[in-house]
């Protein structure tokens, strides 16, 4: 007769290897990782966009989220295999210089001025130049990201735009990411530049509001980009490359699309374009 023992394993043992067997490929999938912005992460676009991408592919992404200066600085040393940010004049060089051989714009949002709703400094309209220009003359609170991100490259073209040299007593850099400057902002009543994304998603507004919005150089493109192997064979090009098709795909585009925050939509697809 046999030993109760020896039943249950040999009841128990094949339900077991095969949940194993199940949980192997998990246990195994690839993984990259991806430089990218901070208006990307908090934002929570990619909490909705990387599981989708997953289930697609099997493919995990590590994202290191920093200012697209430092993400792109990152890829140049070879410790990214993928690149997702929004400064353009930096991606195409980035592409020029040979550390990645295409640049794909996969979607867009706009940049917006915040500030007291109150706004002493009377700058609400649609320039951005103009608002800027009257924050200096004004001495006014204003929290720079400080940081070579995208929004601070933006934010420095419109400063030099506006002609300013000095943007007055009031002016902080913070050398950080989008979601503390935009908390410093608010404890301070200070004004800021913000991505569209970020703004929406911000759980702390205080008593700030958008003042300026609808200048058309406050648009902000995104591009998607692998850092190019034959830089660094150590980089994996190949499941990279598959993020930025799917990325770029109707399913990532419409995954983008389908991505909103109290109803609103925070980034809009556009490669290809």
């Amino acid at each position: 007769m046999k030993t109760l023992p020896m039943l249950w394993r040999r009841a128990v043992m094949p339900a077991v290897l095969a949940m194993a067997a199940l949980a192997a490929p998990a246990a195994g999938a690839e993984t990259i990782v991806m430089a990218s912005t901070t208006s990307t992460e908090q934002s929570g676009l990619f909490s909705h966009l990387l599981p989708a991408f997953k289930q697609a592919s099997g493919i995990d992404i590590k994202v290191v989220a920093q200012g697209t200066g430092q993400a792109l600085d990152m890829a140049r040393r070879g410790d990214a295999d993928v690149l997702f940010v929004h400064d353009q004049a930096a991606e195409e060089k980035f592409v020029a210089e040979g550390y990645a051989t295409r640049r794909y714009p996969v979607m867009y949002n706009d940049f917006v001025l915040i500030g007291p709703a109150a706004d002493p400094a009377g700058v609400k309209g649609n320039d951005i130049v103009r608002a800027l220009a009257k924050l200096a003359e004004t001495d006014s609170p204003f929290i720079s990201r400080g940081d070579k991100s995208g929004t601070h490259a933006a934010e420095l073209r419109f400063w030099k735009a506006a002609g300013v040299q000095d943007q007055g007593k009031g002016y902080k850099a913070c050398g950080c990411g989008m979601g503390p400057a935009l908390n410093m902002a608010s404890s301070m009543d200070a004004y800021v530049l913000s991505d569209r994304g970020t703004w929406l998603s911000f759980k702390n507004p205080g008593g700030l509001k958008v003042l300026v919005e609808g200048d058309k150089r406050l648009f902000n493109q995104y591009g998607v980009m692998v850092v190019n192997p034959a830089k660094y064979p150590h980089v994996k090009a190949k499941p990279a490359q598959q993020f930025v098709d799917w990325v770029t795909s109707k399913a990532g585009q419409d995954a983008i699309a389908s991505y909103k925050v109290n109803g609103q939509q925070l980034f809009f697809p556009n490669a290809g374009q």
